[in-house]
């Protein structure tokens, strides 16, 4: 049975753990780039699933660092987060800190675009223009092949992400590029909406 945590909540859950803007924002990237994965796979219907599972993955990554994927399984079931979506979450960690492994095509897409994500939202904000809305792929793929470049952005879960999806490593770097442009406006409204209610507490 599915989760049905609306996203209004899990967004509110997430934030009660987080406040750092990077962390928010990259939380609202990855919903988004999960949201345009379920459409281009087939799973329209599920997009707001995906979506909260993505919006959740760090859940407790600023308070809990070092239990990373561990302290989010306790938090959302304290939460009354399904199971699903534990599961999903926390998959994503995989090998690095849990042995909860990706098994439906969403969390193997989770698995795939979290450090990818925040290594290409790394190569744009050294670009004049702050966006990756004219960053190209052969500029994404030299930033991506400068192992200085973003270092903590593990280029072995990216690959082996691609590989669990059965995807050519470009193919992942081009298609998560194309995601991260469709939601990126959205992302920046929610950030600036996120900031003024802090500011209004």
């Amino acid at each position: 049975m599915r989760t049905t945590v609306n996203r209004e909540t899990a967004f509110q859950l997430f934030k009660q753990y987080n406040q750092e803007g990077f962390h928010i924002q990259h939380a609202l990237t990855v919903e988004g780039v999960m949201k345009w994965f379920a459409q281009k796979l087939g799973y329209g219907e599920e997009a707001e699933y995906w979506g909260i599972v993505g919006l959740l993955h760090d859940i407790d990554f600023e308070c809990y660092p070092n239990q990373h994927c561990i302290k989010a399984q306790e938090l959302l079931a304290e939460a009354g987060i399904g199971e699903d979506v534990i599961h999903a979450v926390c998959s994503h960690g995989y090998g690095l800190t849990v042995e909860i492994k990706p098994e439906h095509q969403m969390e193997k897409i989770l698995y795939a675009v979290d450090e990818l994500t925040g290594l290409i939202w790394a190569a744009a904000l050294i670009r004049p223009s702050k966006s990756v809305q004219d960053m190209e792929l052969k500029s994404l793929k030299k930033k991506y092949k400068t192992s200085g470049f973003a270092a903590g952005c593990s280029r072995e879960v990216i690959e082996n992400g691609a590989e669990m999806l059965g995807y050519e490593l470009n193919t992942l770097l081009d298609e998560t590029l194309q995601a991260m442009r469709w939601c990126e406006q959205s992302v920046m409204e929610e950030m600036k909406r996120t900031a003024q209610e802090a500011a209004d507490v």
